[in-house]
């Protein structure tokens, strides 16, 4: 038995960190790996978070005292699975010192960016290339998309691209909780994401004034829209598919920035798999996901216009390119087609050790 020791950044309540480690558990187990995962920044960091709360402090050391014992028994494990940030603010090179085993570095995100742009960008000069040399000292890389992964591969010769997947058995279409009576456009993200949205108010208040539509909002804020019944519902695990095949399309507006094409198109990997046609910017790994037999890109609000009536008028165009979606997931973006990709670079991992 393989033992690995899984190091994320933030807890379960992170989509990133539920499907880019924890739904590959008992799989791998299956094939005598054990991936046993730890938190730095557990579910009571992200609700204060995303609700506004006071941080909790206390909860953060002991969760910080934490992360240090696992390291001081990693040596327990053969091989260390780091996911996104060993410790937010600490130097590359001390990151590197403190992983003393063969490790795979993974990310989904833009990470890079951390420290040279936005509310962090003033630590530049000291970690701006942090994860450089993270990455430059792993055994191997996994990275989410492809721009990710051209990225990695400047430093890390030994890099794979792992797209962001689903358990294609979890996720299931379920075309009778599509009511037919209201054109309903979808939408699942967080707090963070949530305000991409904003670049389909002017999209969707048109529709609106046409006839009736609902605008499903999972997972954040959604914004005004004259002219739309707008619905948010908070994330939870047990209700989210019931509500995607709720959708008759899902969305996945982005800005055009280099955060944005850090992004893996998870969203429309999720709809996909509920044989739901999907509508995203043709940014970052939108372009990877999206082809015509699943879905459409839309750049202007006028291209948004055109593509969100073509699928409100033709119910049996969105029948097809949802089943069509539905099988690109089952080839290229399921659980069951990734998981051998990640294994094998784990063996590999424990065998340079």
């Amino acid at each position: 038995m393989i033992k690995v020791l899984g190091l994320a950044l933030y807890g379960p309540l992170a989509a990133s960190t539920r499907y880019r480690l924890c739904q590959y558990v008992p799989g791998l187990s299956c094939i005598g790996i054990d991936l046993q995962i730890r938190y730095l920044l557990g579910d009571d960091y992200l609700r204060a978070r995303f609700s506004g709360d006071t941080l909790p402090i206390l909860t953060m050391l002991n969760d910080g005292m934490a992360r240090l014992r696992d390291l001081w028994f990693q040596n327990d494990y053969d091989v260390v699975m780091l996911h996104c940030e060993l410790i937010p603010l600490m130097p590359g090179w001390l990151e590197r010192a403190l992983i003393r085993k063969p490790f795979i570095y993974d990310f989904d995100d833009a990470f890079y960016l951390k420290y040279r742009r936005g509310r962090m960008r003033w630590a530049s000069p000291i970690i701006g290339g942090k994860f450089d040399t993270v990455i430059a000292a792993a055994a191997s890389v996994t990275a989410g998309n492809y721009l990710l992964a051209d990225y990695a591969r400047v430093h890390n010769k030994n890099t794979l691209y792992l797209p962001t997947v689903v358990d294609t058995a979890r996720y299931v279409p379920e075309p009778d909780m599509r009511s037919g009576q209201v054109f309903t456009v979808g939408w699942i993200g967080s707090p963070s994401t949530a305000p991409y949205l904003s670049e389909l108010v002017e999209t969707l208040s048109v529709l609106g004034q046409e006839g009736p539509v609902q605008f499903i909002v999972i997972g954040g804020k959604a914004p005004v829209i004259p002219n739309v019944a707008v619905i948010e519902h908070c994330w939870d695990e047990s209700t989210e598919l019931e509500l995607i095949n709720s959708f008759d399309v899902g969305v996945m507006p982005l800005p055009d920035n280099e955060w944005a094409r850090g992004k893996c198109a998870f969203k429309l990997i999720q709809y996909m798999a509920c044989g739901v046609p999907v509508i995203g910017s043709p940014i970052g790994a939108n372009v990877e996901v999206i082809n015509g037999r699943c879905g459409f890109m839309a750049s202007t609000a006028q291209e948004w216009i055109k593509r969100l009536r073509s699928m409100r008028d033709k119910p049996g165009k969105r029948a097809a390119l949802g089943a069509a979606g539905r099988k690109r997931v089952m080839q290229y973006f399921s659980l069951n087609k990734n998981l051998p990709a990640l294994a094998t670079a784990i063996i590999k991992a424990a065998g340079n050790g």
